[in-house]
């Protein structure tokens, strides 16, 4: 009878190995059940963990940005996973239905809540630098102002002028990223496409440096949007640099004139000697007017095979093309002039 007695298992094991189950259940049905979003949050939880926070800070932060749930409890979920160590720092959106397991999941894979920007082929420094200080959650540690030199050497550039440098095209960046970082972006991506278009040049070409290709790609995408007129008005300049011919683009002759420029360019102007006055001077400008896009970038470097000089706008985006002055004149008369 003794020995029977002692076979039994006390009552407080049962009670512990239910209690026991039933945390197990209530844990397993809390790692699965969407956490609930305090009401002032909306419907987006910002959570930016910092690098180096542990993971009792980081709980604490993602109840503090509005998750309704014990901090501890996160804790002791992001502990006992085994990954709570693995858990990136980064800016995170949290939504309606996240759940525990899913948002340990978001935390160690890094998946942190993005944003875009577009930069556009034909910006200058100016317009570049009013994009990314208007854009959503892009933290603005760049230089006062929108100086071009000031610019190229805070993102450690090569080029001492910032003009030109950036790639244009969409960039994702994670919120709360630098606005140098996705300058910086896109520059490493410019320099990579204009490498690929100066490995592609013709061997004859007046230019003596991927940079001058840059420039005479600024000038091509300033002149005309028209993929078929790319080519061509690289060869008038092409043809005018091997000649000793002034270049005389009214773009550069604008960029030169800054904050004076009106938007109605004037005789005065062209006469009026700046750098970047291709009708005072000789050669290309010293540095790029704009972004240019990969077909100016390839147009620079791949000009085509013509001896035309001249061109001009025909006011429906494209150009004529002449080869002599006297043609080019009867072809300002039409179509700037509007006389036959």
């Amino acid at each position: 009878m003794s020995s029977l007695v002692r076979s039994r298992s006390p009552r407080w094991l049962l009670w512990l190995a239910a209690a026991v189950l039933a945390a197990a259940t209530a844990a397993a049905l809390w790692l699965n059940r969407p956490l609930p979003l305090r009401p002032h949050s909306g419907a987006v939880v910002d959570v930016w963990i910092q690098p180096g926070q542990t993971v009792g800070q980081i709980a604490d932060t993602i109840v503090q940005a509005g998750v309704d749930t014990p901090a501890l409890w996160l804790h002791a979920w992001f502990r006992l996973s085994g990954q709570g160590r693995r858990i990136q720092a980064g800016s995170y959106e949290l939504t309606a239905g996240v759940t525990p397991r899913s948002l340990l999941e978001m935390l160690v894979s890094g998946r942190q809540a993005t944003r875009r920007i577009t930069l556009v082929e034909g910006w200058n420094v100016r317009q570049v630098l009013q994009a990314v200080r208007a854009a959503e959650f892009l933290h603005d540690d760049l230089p006062a102002g929108d100086d071009p030199v000031a610019l190229a050497r805070h993102l450690g550039l090569s080029a001492e002028h910032a003009e030109g440098q950036f790639f244009p095209d969409t960039y994702v960046y994670p919120k709360r990223s630098p606005a140098s970082g996705v300058l910086r972006q896109a520059a490493r991506v410019m320099a990579e496409r204009l490498a690929q278009a100066w490995a592609q040049r013709q061997p004859d070409l007046p230019l003596r440096s991927p940079q001058e290709a840059l420039i005479l790609a600024s000038l091509i995408e300033k002149e005309t949007g028209l993929e078929a007129d790319r080519a061509r008005i690289a060869a008038v300049f092409v043809n005018r640099l091997r000649l000793g011919m002034r270049l005389q683009t009214d773009p550069a002759v604008i960029y030169g004139l800054g904050d004076t420029f009106d938007g109605n360019l004037r005789r005065r102007d062209l006469l009026t000697d700046t750098p970047y006055n291709t009708y005072t001077r000789a050669g290309l400008p010293p540095t790029p007017i704009a972004m240019p896009g990969w077909a100016s970038l390839l147009a620079a470097v791949q000009p085509a095979r013509t001896r035309e000089l001249y061109f001009v706008a025909r006011g429906d985006g494209s150009s004529a093309f002449s080869h002599t002055l006297e043609e080019h004149n009867r072809a300002v008369r039409r179509y700037q002039l509007g006389r036959p």
